[in-house]
């Protein structure tokens, strides 16, 4: 309880010492003094609760305790009948207590159960004892899993089917083993299915288009899940996204529709720019009456050179001119003849 000055406000003030129980003194300012309320069934409450609480984590500690310590003695009487195995049975012992393991190999002690201090060993020759030590091979190559083919429903409600690969390798040897049961199948099923989700959220066109992109996410997902396994993903590829056979033919035929579109707007351009080149070449011509007959000799000189059977002859358009004035002027002379002779007989 802290007094306060008597024309202050009152103050609650929480105890803040060892046993931590919350009670609460009321400091109430007075003519004759400071008048204190205290909670003393709510005390005695949290007393006895966090008393309890002291006594039952104490008793733990120390059944714990007792608990390895009882296993430290055993352990300690197993490693010594051991060893003493080990020098009563030598030199046969030795073939039973040096292992070898090579250079993509590591080899996982458990002694008596529990991880040996000091990680993995390998590789090399290490030092086991019989009866009570047992070790695990880890290979540290880079293994290869091809994911089988998995029928994914896209964004944009299209079932593709799609396969992978994932490259993978154990990068802690200890973890993979004492984390999780068979980190390889762990991460094998975890590959199928980051598979089928990754798919899962993208539309069919991203899948066509941006396979690198789902590869590096896919990646960086499976190498952040399995780092608790000690696995570490070096990369993941898309090998093929199978369509059905009825979107298989719609998208060929679409494909085909737009190459056809494309195809006619070219040829009308191509028209357009021919007509616009040949009305210059006829000015051209109609300026210069000769170059038709030069145009017309290039022609014949182009026919010629691929060894044709057929010979055209050029002929001058003037000729023909002058042939078809004759004949106008012939016909409009016999007409004036009749003419001249119906009148005459008529006279």
């Amino acid at each position: 309880m802290v007094p306060l000055d008597p024309m202050g406000p009152p103050v609650v003030n929480g105890s803040d010492g060892p046993n931590r129980t919350g009670d609460a003194t009321l400091a109430v300012p007075g003519s004759y003094g400071i008048a204190t309320i205290s909670t003393n069934a709510s005390v005695r409450r949290r007393d006895d609760e966090y008393r309890n609480k002291i006594m039952g984590s104490t008793v733990r500690k120390y059944a714990e305790d007792d608990t390895n310590g009882e296993a430290s003695t055993c352990g300690r009487i197993l490693i010594f009948l051991s060893w003493v195995l080990v020098v009563l049975t030598m030199p046969f012992s030795l073939l039973v207590c040096f292992k070898v393991v090579q250079e993509y190999e590591r080899a996982v002690i458990f002694r008596l159960g529990r991880l040996m201090q000091g990680g993995a060993k390998g590789p090399g020759i290490f030092f086991i004892l019989p009866c009570i030590d047992a070790y695990a091979r880890v290979d540290l190559r880079t293994r290869t899993y091809d994911v089988p083919p998995q029928e994914v429903l896209t964004k944009d409600s299209v079932t593709v089917s799609v396969d992978a690969v994932v490259y993978y390798r154990v990068s802690n040897a200890t973890v993979s083993i004492a984390n999780v049961e068979n980190a390889h199948h762990s991460t094998r099923l975890l590959a199928q299915t980051t598979l089928r989700n990754t798919m899962g959220t993208r539309h069919l066109h991203e899948i066509l288009s941006e396979r690198m992109t789902i590869s590096g996410s896919m990646q960086l997902s499976l190498d952040e899940a399995t780092e608790a396994w000690g696995i570490k993903v070096e990369r993941v590829e898309i090998k093929d996204v199978r369509l059905p056979v009825q979107l298989q033919r719609a998208m060929a035929a679409e494909a085909e529709a737009a190459r056809e579109a494309r195809a006619k707007v070219i040829a009308a351009e191509g028209e357009q720019k021919a007509s616009r080149a040949l009305r210059e070449a006829s000015e051209v011509i109609g300026d210069s009456p000769a170059a038709l007959q030069l145009r017309y000799l290039q022609t014949l000189n182009t026919i010629s050179a691929e060894k044709n059977s057929t010979i055209v002859f050029p002929l001058p358009i003037d000729i023909l001119t002058y042939f078809m004035k004759s004949k106008e002027a012939f016909a409009a002379n016999t007409k004036a003849r009749e003419f001249d002779r119906q009148s005459g007989q008529q006279e």
